[in-house]
């Protein structure tokens, strides 16, 4: 049975990871900080491991890595989707928000993989997949901080996919646009009618869209891809 760690995931986007790859059969932990019904819910609900940790801090990571690690005996997959945003112009920003993201998004990032490489690598086999961003990859304006963050996780992906490539291990990236998802619920019905005209085919994204991604970068069937980015946004950014 394959294995996955999924970071940031008792809500959105992260909570329908789990409950895709649930639904297929395997076996997930996935990781919270604050909101521990939801995630006690999705356990319930999908039969997954939850485990508070905060993904910028390295004893709380190496913790969680070791409960998952002791529960599955082995993770074939980490997706790091745990992160925030923050939106202002950049010479409003405070340094320790600036940190803070880049503490989340890509510290984080470097902790969780370089705690579960070893058992990867000693296994010659495992993947490895990033949730970014379409700002990542184009920028946003009012959001230079999230574009930087996103940006960097992509730049990681493809050193990394290099160096583990030899072993076995698969690096990836998965590439959002706009999703509906609880971080919207400030944007006015206005403000959403108005991507979804931006928007080449009419809607703004589902959960479920980027789970589908997911899933297949994770397959078998992507067993030939890696060092890349698949991006789920509808047409917005080409």
């Amino acid at each position: 049975m394959k294995t996955a760690l999924v970071t940031g995931a008792s809500r959105g986007i992260g909570a329908q990871i789990v409950r895709k790859l649930a639904g297929l059969g395997w076996r997930v932990a996935f990781t919270y900080l604050a909101s521990e019904e939801a995630a006690k819910g999705l356990a319930k609900e999908t039969g997954a491991l939850a485990i508070r940790c905060d993904a910028r801090n390295e004893q709380e990571i190496a913790a969680a890595t070791e409960t998952v690690l002791h529960a599955f005996r082995h993770v074939d997959a980490l997706v790091h989707n745990a992160g925030t945003a923050w939106t202002g112009l950049l010479q409003d920003m405070p340094t320790e928000t600036w940190d803070d993201l880049f503490s989340l998004h890509v510290k984080g990032a470097f902790l969780h993989t370089r705690a579960l490489l070893p058992s990867m690598i000693s296994r010659q086999q495992g993947s490895i997949l990033y949730i970014t961003s379409m700002w990542g990859e184009v920028g946003a304006s009012m959001e230079v901080g999230y574009s930087a963050c996103k940006a960097a996780l992509m730049g990681m992906m493809k050193g990394l996919a290099k160096e583990v490539g030899p072993s076995g291990i698969r690096v990836n990236c998965v590439s959002p646009g706009v999703i509906d998802t609880d971080m919207m619920k400030g944007y006015s019905p206005e403000d959403k009618q108005a991507l979804v005209e931006e928007t080449p085919l009419g809607r703004l994204g589902k959960a479920e869209d980027v789970a589908q991604a997911v899933s297949f970068l994770l397959s078998d069937d992507a067993a030939f891809i890696t060092g890349q980015t698949l991006s789920v946004n509808g047409g917005m950014v080409i």
